[in-house]
C-alpha cells in the first residue's frame, strides 16, 4: 500500500490542469500514486490527459455530476493511506515539499499544512490553528488543499456529500473533528498554492453551511448562540465599566448601594400598583 495517494479533479481547465500534473511529476519524493478524474472536458484536457497517462496510476475523463463525484471518484479507486486532493488549477509550493514532510504522516487522520491563497495579483499565507475550536469552523474550513485525509476517515465517515454542491469538504471535516472526535495534527510549513477562483469562493455558501449545522449540531448551536449573546452583553462599556468600578472597596460599596436601592424602589413601586388594583 503507497503512503499517499495524490488526487487530481478537472474539468475544462487545461493550463491550470498542466500546472498542477507539472508540480506533481516534479516531486522530488515519488512514493505516491497519481489520480486524475477528468469530469469529460472538451477543451483538450482529456487529450492531455491521454498523452500523460504513463505517469498516472488510475485516470479517467468521463461525465461526472460535480465537484464532489468526481473527488469521491478518486477515493474510490485510491489505495494509498492518505490522501491529498490538489486540484487542477492548484500546485506544490517547491519540488521538494513532499520529501521533507511525508514523514508526519504517520499517526493522526488528519494533518494540515499552510497554505498560500493567491487571488488576481495579490497572495497570502494562510495557516490553521494548532488546535481547532468549534466556533472557528462555524465560517471557516481547514483546506483540503494542504490537509492530508487518512483514507480510513471515509471508511468511517462515509464519502464527500454529492447532494451539497459547495461546503461538502467542510461538511466532512467538521463532522470528523467534532462528532467523530478524530486526531488532527497542525504542521507550521507551507504544502500547497492555491488559486482562489472556484465555485465555492464565487457561490454564498451559507444556505448549505446552516442545512448541516442544523442536521448535526442544532442543540449546541442554540446553546452557543445563547452564549454568544451574554459575551456581548459582558462586553458593552456599561459592564466593562461596572467591573472596573468594583475593583476597589469603595466601589465596591457604591454598586451595592446602588442595587439595594434600586431593590427597594422597584419593591415600592410594585407594591403601589398592587394597590392601585
Amino acid at each position: 500500500m503507497p503512503k499517499l495517494s495524490i488526487i487530481t479533479i478537472n474539468y475544462n481547465n487545461l493550463e491550470g490542469l498542466k500546472r498542477t500534473v507539472e508540480s506533481v511529476l516534479n516531486q522530488t519524493w515519488q512514493e505516491f500514486e497519481y489520480i486524475v478524474i477528468d469530469g469529460g472536458s472538451t477543451d483538450g484536457s482529456a487529450a492531455y490527459i491521454e498523452s500523460q497517462s504513463k505517469y498516472f496510476d488510475y485516470w479517467v475523463s468521463d461525465k461526472d455530476s460535480g465537484i464532489y463525484n468526481a473527488m469521491n471518484k478518486g477515493i474510490r479507486v485510491a489505495n494509498g493511506e492518505y490522501l491529498l486532493f490538489l486540484n487542477s488549477g492548484d500546485h506544490f509550493f517547491s519540488d521538494t515539499v513532499l520529501e521533507h514532510n511525508h514523514q508526519y504522516l504517520r499517526n493522526h487522520d488528519l494533518v494540515c499544512f499552510d497554505i498560500i491563497n493567491v487571488r488576481e495579483n495579490n497572495s497570502n499565507l494562510f495557516s490553521c490553528p494548532s488546535t481547532i475550536q468549534f466556533s472557528q469552523m462555524l465560517y471557516r474550513t481547514i483546506p483540503h488543499q494542504s490537509t492530508f485525509i487518512n483514507k480510513q476517515l471515509f471508511n468511517n465517515l462515509g464519502l464527500y456529500d454529492e447532494k451539497l454542491k459547495i461546503v461538502s469538504d467542510w461538511k466532512f471535516f467538521i463532522l470528523a473533528l467534532f462528532k467523530h472526535n478524530c486526531s488532527y495534527l497542525k504542521v507550521d510549513k507551507t504544502l500547497t498554492v492555491f488559486y482562489i477562483d472556484g465555485i465555492s469562493w464565487i457561490n454564498d455558501n451559507s444556505i448549505e453551511r446552516n442545512q448541516v449545522l442544523k442536521e448535526h449540531f442544532g442543540g449546541f448551536l442554540e446553546e452557543y448562540e445563547d452564549r454568544k449573546k451574554s459575551l456581548k452583553i459582558l462586553n458593552t462599556n456599561r459592564f466593562i465599566m461596572l467591573q472596573e468600578i468594583e475593583k476597589s472597596k469603595m466601589g465596591m460599596k457604591l454598586v451595592s448601594v446602588f442595587f439595594r436601592s434600586y431593590i427597594v424602589l422597584f419593591s415600592k413601586k410594585k407594591i403601589k400598583d398592587i394597590l392601585k388594583k
